[in-house]
């Protein structure tokens, strides 16, 4: 199979968060990360998308400067790493699983702790900031329980909060809906809008295609260590082929009459009728079904899915619900 990476062309005038040209990991024959191009604009959502094992994380740990780069460049948030590190990563907040919590100190605490360990903080102020910072992801209420006695959910958003103590351009998320039940899930959906709305860049790496739909302005995709994709969702869903449903009684003449307007892939189900759009008009559609005496009983343009879109590109789906 031969994927092509696609999306925007790399120029020093787009403004970028983060920015790599042929980023390269390698552990000794096995190529981790294939020459990957990554662009993530100033204020994105960043949905950073694919299977277990696509190269993701190994990414991100380059980008953060945990591991070295077997070769290639890396440019975050204008410097360039991992020599710009001391400059940049003060201003970079990242869970990548977790910090290591104390199970029977308090959220307060932990945080606490943590901070305390960061050269760059100012402990007068640490009071101040770790209950903003508590506050602001919900568990302020929490603050004095036990660790321990968090839920999965609130122990994600504990890590979150971790990567709030001080002031963050960027924000670097690895799987932070991991293991989540629904309610802990839109939590940190709701978060990572709010970090958004206030100006901060946020990448999130995740294997679940709905949470990246809901929750990004842009994505991009990995598979086998290669970005075969990137660049803002609603035009990366633009791209695929979008589907129309027709529910009507005359499933026959509706066929007709679409393959007639241009339509393809028509196909024939009890009581409906679907079709690929292609570059047919939509206000189109309906009128030549009614001129053709097809009553229209329901209608319906299907954007395609990040499912839908992945298949596209390589052939192959993945686990979508984690």
């Amino acid at each position: 199979m031969s994927v092509q990476q696609t999306g925007p062309a790399r120029g020093e005038d787009s403004p970028a968060t983060v920015r790599t040209h042929a980023l390269t990991k390698r552990f000794r024959h096995q190529t981790a990360v294939d020459a990957v191009d990554l662009e993530v604009p100033v204020g994105a959502v960043y949905g950073f998308l694919g299977p277990n094992g696509s190269g993701k994380t190994t990414t991100i740990r380059m980008l953060l400067g945990l591991i070295s780069a077997t070769s290639g460049e890396i440019e975050v948030l204008g410097e360039p790493m991992p020599d710009g590190a001391a400059r940049t990563l003060r201003r970079v907040g990242a869970l990548v699983e977790g910090p290591a919590f104390h199970p029977y100190l308090s959220g307060r605490a932990n945080l606490a702790r943590l901070d305390s360990a960061d050269p760059h903080s100012d402990a007068r102020s640490a009071p101040a900031r770790i209950d903003a910072a508590l506050d602001r992801v919900g568990l302020l209420p929490a603050a004095t329980k036990r660790f321990r006695a968090y839920s999965l959910g609130m122990r994600q958003r504990l890590a979150i909060a971790n990567a709030l103590l001080v002031p963050r351009d960027l924000l670097v998320l690895d799987e932070p809906t991991n293991g989540l039940d629904p309610q802990g899930t839109r939590e940190v959906r709701n978060l990572v809008g709010e970090l958004a709305a206030d100006g901060t860049t946020v990448l999130v790496s995740s294997h679940l295609l709905s949470e990246v739909d809901q929750m990004c302005s842009h994505v991009g995709v990995m598979f086998e260590g290669r970005l075969i994709t990137q660049g803002r969702l609603d035009q990366i869903h633009a791209g695929t082929a979008q589907t129309v449903r027709v529910e009507t009684d005359r499933v026959g003449d509706a066929a007709t009459t679409l393959r007639e307007l241009g339509l393809t892939d028509v196909h024939l189900a009890g009581g409906h009728v679907t079709a690929q759009l292609g570059e047919v008009e939509v206000a189109k559609i309906v009128p030549a079904l009614v001129d053709a005496y097809v009553p229209v009983l329901g209608f319906a343009v299907q954007r395609p899915s990040l499912e839908d879109v992945f298949v596209s590109l390589t052939g192959e789906g993945f686990d979508v619900s984690g």
